[in-house]
């Protein structure tokens, strides 16, 4: 054979291989352990949402996926380390209205784009928050706790998982809709805010009802009200803040986002398993005890999700003046 033919047919081969590789490469996938990034410490809502689906996601995949903690500028370090990851789909984010549509507004250093940098998966569930007191806190419930805050004005803090996150501004949004005023106390997640609330070293705080649940129901915290519209099934007891002041309304999402670039076929092997793990009556049965909506999306539908989420909350943004170096 000619050198030039045979050179030509070696290119063509290369070119064939070369676009055929990733659905063949797609086909073995997982073949190792997958590493789902958390970015905000252990103990909180998107740490427990996270554990839940990796390990059912780990059975119907046949590899491990382990949960690693990267807490941190609210949850803007553990988003920018998987934007930066290899686009394999062996590292993906649990992401959240935090890392999504609040920092994107919040940040004046931008260390990712929320939408450019991440290649959606699956919305997974939609969350409500809670405000909770220290049992030994003297306000019952939100009335009293307005008069309270009138009465003695930035006397009281309330905690939350860290400057921008969306429990920081469900209290900013609280302040503003009710006159009050009060210190605001971040930290590197809710799992730390919890504790200091619980060994009542910071009085009051706004967490994500699932890690809140537990400590509600065994008297170690009380909760005064949840920021949805109206009351949940499973704490149908606990008063709407919005019965008290009309209109407030806040909740969190989780959501699973690989790096961008990663090859579609990854993607629909992910989201599969996301959704068959959101489809396991034990998950359900958990998520029904803090009155977590399953939603198991489509990556088209998360990346509608997060654009009507940037709109929402820029508004609520501007109008709190939070930001962040």
């Amino acid at each position: 054979m000619p050198i030039r033919r045979r050179t030509l047919l070696g290119l063509a081969v290369s070119i064939a291989a070369a676009f055929s590789a990733p659905a063949a490469w797609a086909a073995d996938f997982p073949d190792r352990t997958i590493t789902m990034v958390v970015p905000f410490s252990a103990g909180g809502s998107t740490d427990l949402v996270a554990r839940l689906v990796a390990n059912k996601m780990s059975e119907s995949l046949g590899q491990q996926i382990v949960v690693e903690n990267v807490g941190g500028a609210g949850g803007s370090i553990g988003a920018a380390q998987v934007a930066r990851a290899d686009p394999d789909g062996y590292t993906i984010l649990m992401g959240t209205v935090a890392t999504h549509a609040l920092n994107p507004l919040i940040l004046k250093t931008k260390p990712y784009d929320a939408e450019k940098d991440f290649a959606p998966i699956s919305l997974l569930v939609l969350v409500p928050n809670v405000l909770v007191v220290n049992p030994q806190f003297p306000a019952k419930d939100v009335k009293e706790l307005i008069d309270l805050l009138k009465k003695e004005p930035d006397k009281y803090a309330y905690a939350s998982s860290g400057n921008g996150t969306p429990l920081h501004l469900s209290g900013e949004l609280f302040k503003t809709m009710a006159g009050v005023s009060m210190q605001h106390i971040p930290y590197k997640g809710a799992g730390p805010a919890l504790n200091d609330v619980i060994a009542n070293q910071v009085p009051m705080m706004f967490d994500n009802l699932p890690s809140s649940s537990g400590h509600i129901k065994g008297g170690t915290l009380r909760a005064l009200g949840v920021t949805t519209k109206e009351r949940v099934p499973s704490f149908p007891d606990v008063p709407a803040i919005a019965e008290t002041i009309p209109g407030y309304e806040t909740y969190s999402w989780n959501a699973l986002f690989a790096p961008a670039g990663t090859p579609p076929d990854v993607i629909e092997v992910l989201q599969k398993a996301a959704a068959k793990a959101l489809q396991d009556p034990d998950v359900i049965a958990r998520m029904g005890q803090f009155s977590a909506s399953i939603v198991a999306s489509t990556p088209e539908e998360l990346a509608t999700h997060v654009k009507a989420e940037l709109a929402k909350w820029e508004p609520i943004v501007k109008a709190s003046g939070v930001q962040m170096d």
